[in-house]
């Protein structure tokens, strides 16, 4: 695997489109030079005054998944309930129920990803700057793509967030703010489902005219 080439030959388009959360990874170990090379693509982020303020911390040694998975897993479970309670109802789409049996999978399976990435950064006036870190994130899940991981981004890690900083050993004035299991796709990448841009998107005002889903629907 030469990782200085690879991924380098995804159009950005294409990328863009066929970008989709991928929950089931593989266990195999992820080239601690690639998980650089994806951070890498995070730190070309726009960032006010070029302040770039993020960091990132993998996780990669299995015992230490386990420590983040075993809290994971036990919050998860308590938040997915009511969704499991409004998917025995037969109306319920079925592509929420194709989207709750992955999330599922990866909080039942998040110890064998092979790395956590966690990005944390400073924050301003006592206030996280998560505006500042998403563009870097976003950087990041597109440069997976590219070199042909699978990642997916998720925050529920926040509700235990102060012991989790405190033991990834970051300052108090940097907190996490998202977690973003990596590792080898057992799927493929594809083009996900959305709704046409004509339904989203007016010039010069807002249209009544555009879809407004409520927001049960998003």
């Amino acid at each position: 695997m030469n990782i200085a080439d690879i991924g380098e030959d995804v159009r950005l388009l294409e990328g863009i489109r066929t970008t989709r959360a991928i929950r089931r990874l593989k266990p195999d170990p992820v080239p601690r030079e690639l998980i650089r090379k994806i951070c890498e693509a995070g730190t070309f982020a726009p960032s006010g005054g070029n302040r770039q303020p993020w960091f990132f911390v993998a996780v990669t040694e299995p015992e230490r998944r386990a420590w983040v998975a075993q809290r994971y897993r036990r919050l998860f479970h308590s938040y997915i309930q009511p969704a499991l309670e409004a998917a025995k109802d037969p109306n319920y789409p079925e592509a929420k129920r194709r989207n709750m049996r992955a999330a599922i999978y990866l909080a039942d399976h998040l110890h064998e990803a092979p790395v956590h990435l966690f990005v944390a950064g400073w924050t301003r006036r006592g206030q996280p700057q998560v505006q500042a870190l998403f563009p870097a994130i976003q950087n990041i899940l597109l440069a997976c793509r590219a070199v042909g991981l699978g990642a997916s981004l998720t925050t529920l890690h926040t509700a235990f967030g102060k012991e989790l900083d405190e033991w990834l050993g970051l300052p108090p004035n940097s907190p996490t703010c998202a977690l973003l299991p990596i590792g080898w796709p057992q799927g493929k990448y594809g083009r996900p489902e959305r709704r046409s841009v004509d339904t989203c998107l007016s010039f010069e005002r807002w249209s009544s005219n555009i879809s407004n889903p409520s927001s049960s629907d998003q």
